[in-house]
């Protein structure tokens, strides 16, 4: 797809999940000029660049507020600490958290959600009780502020449904909580999500020719409830697996997901990208 499609005023891909302010860039020679320039000429419009701790929230709001409507593509951040980074938290970090969460902050620097949030029992980089305690601590700031989170998860299906399920009784959760980044999760355990609210984000795996889990629960989740991401610079999809990942391979995934529901590249692009906006709680 290399000419801008328009459907009901949304216009190209929006790629939900890029952290383009890794270093993999840099050291293999890619500007920010040539990745966005690049996403452009494969009509991506919208991407939004997530964070794993504070340097790098500092670094997507920065690579955010210079890149921004280069080459047509609108730029959002988020901020947050994901569960490698847990062990990381301190009374410092939460509040200079809660601060680049302030809503004139949030406005200045297009910070759309908190995250990567969550629980990742496959490497364990920090203590898995260190992890659940971060990760409800960041799930009570996205409720008093009032914003969206990405959730990682990854081999700890158990004790992140059980830790959002409490939540969700509690009234701990908005109505739209946010979205399940790269669900690697079962397809009953993803329904169990979306009916906490939840959007479910597919990328590259999904078009990998042994994973059948990714189109079962492409089957088993609402097409209103779909997003789409790279996780650039990894999880490169096919044709381009083992490459570094980059925003413009991201209608291969819309691709494949459009094959796996009987829809067109075309209509997969326009629904992933208006829920994209709708996750994001987007009006422009």
């Amino acid at each position: 797809m290399r000419e801008a499609k328009h459907f009901r005023g949304v216009t190209g891909f929006f790629d939900t999940h890029a952290h383009l302010y890794d270093s993999r860039f840099s050291e293999e020679g890619r500007t920010p000029d040539d990745v966005l320039k690049a996403a452009s000429e494969a009509v991506i419009t919208r991407i939004l660049i997530p964070a794993d701790n504070m340097e790098t929230s500092r670094l997507a709001v920065s690579y955010r507020n210079e890149n921004s409507g280069r080459h047509g593509v609108t730029l959002y951040s988020s901020v947050g600490i994901h569960p490698h980074e847990a062990k990381s938290w301190s009374d410092e970090a939460e509040q200079e958290l809660i601060t680049l969460l302030d809503k004139n902050n949030r406005a200045e620097n297009g910070i759309r959600a908190i995250g990567e949030i969550g629980l990742d029992y496959y490497y364990d980089l920090s203590p898995r009780d260190v992890q659940r305690e971060v990760f409800k601590k960041q799930l009570v700031i996205a409720k008093e502020l009032d914003i969206p989170f990405i959730l990682h998860e990854r081999d700890a299906t158990g004790d992140c449904l059980e830790i959002l399920k409490s939540f969700y009784r509690e009234g701990g959760l908005r109505p739209n909580p946010g979205v399940c980044h790269c669900c690697s999760m079962s397809p009953e355990a993803a329904s169990e999500m979306v009916k906490m609210g939840f959007f479910i984000g597919f990328d590259g795996p999904v078009t990998f020719k042994n994973n059948k889990k990714g189109p079962e629960v492409a089957k088993a989740v609402p097409k209103d409830r779909i997003v789409i991401e790279t996780d650039s610079p990894y999880l490169t999809p096919e044709p381009n697996r083992g490459m570094r990942n980059e925003p413009e391979f991201v209608p291969f995934v819309a691709a494949r997901l459009a094959e796996i529901l009987d829809m067109t590249t075309e209509e997969m692009c326009h629904i992933t990208a208006e829920n994209g906006l709708r996750l994001y709680e987007i009006e422009d």
